[in-house]
């Protein structure tokens, strides 16, 4: 059988963010607008009309956005290698989509030159390209997708029955996007797309009761210090949870 290349698009994708290396750009978000293609085999998808055997178009969307709005990327180029190494990263344990094999990615910065041009940039990257780096917890695993200097980007998979105690942080800013269905956060059920934004001193929790793996997109910043990951007792913090960028409704 031949090697499939079929190509599933996001275009027009618009995320307000903090990017740029300027001073006003570091102090005001800013439209940015994201192309992207990704190369896969949907023939499965086709046959079965399942989304766990092609991409959910609106599950990647809400990464993209989480990432975008949670790194506060200084350079286009960082923000599409963060981009490509997540989209191409295998799937998370658990996790039920294709692999991607190739992504083109374009971001333009519509409006940073006032008018007087629209820059953009545009990077193509093979599956063959991202290594991953992943680390066995007491919990599960986590899968190291991406760190800078800045922000540092994993994914956290937890195992049947594994539970991140109540903990603090007291120098890392914490973000986190929900990526599937079946884990519980402070205690009470959580659904896929649900992001949290934790502040310093805030402690929080997850707990997987499911018998299936389940995972969560984190940002740090700065990156992971493991020495601020201070376990606490007491009452989790009252942190109201965010929707998902777009809803995802569909089923699987």
């Amino acid at each position: 059988m031949s090697k499939a290349r079929d190509v599933i698009r996001i275009q027009g994708l618009r995320v307000d963010c903090v990017v740029g290396v300027y001073p006003h750009e570091r102090h005001r978000v800013q439209p940015l607008e994201v192309d992207v293609a990704m190369t896969l085999d949907t023939r499965r998808a086709g046959q079965r009309e399942r989304l766990a055997h092609t991409v959910d178009y609106a599950a990647t969307a809400n990464q993209i956005a989480f990432l975008l709005r949670s790194c506060r990327f200084y350079m286009l180029e960082t923000a599409a290698r963060a981009l490509t190494r997540l989209l191409l990263a295998p799937p998370a344990p658990g996790e039920r989509r294709a692999r991607i094999q190739e992504v083109e990615l374009r971001l333009t910065k519509p409006f940073a030159l006032a008018g007087h041009g629209v820059p953009s940039l545009q990077v193509t990257r093979d599956a063959s390209d991202v290594s991953l780096t992943h680390e066995k917890k007491p919990f599960g695993t986590v899968d190291i997708l991406d760190e800078t200097k800045h922000v540092g980007i994993y994914r956290l998979n937890l195992a049947p029955g594994g539970v991140i105690p109540l903990h603090v942080h007291r120098t890392m800013q914490e973000s986190e996007l929900v990526l599937g269905d079946g884990l519980l956060c402070q205690g009470k059920p959580v659904s896929a797309g649900t992001v949290f934004r934790w502040p310093k001193e805030a402690p929080h929790r997850y707990d997987n009761p499911t018998d299936a793996w389940q995972s969560i997109l984190c940002v740090d910043s700065p990156p992971f210090i493991p020495e601020d990951e201070v376990e606490v007792e007491g009452e989790p913090a009252d942190v109201r949870p965010l929707p998902p960028f777009i809803p995802t409704a569909a089923p699987r």
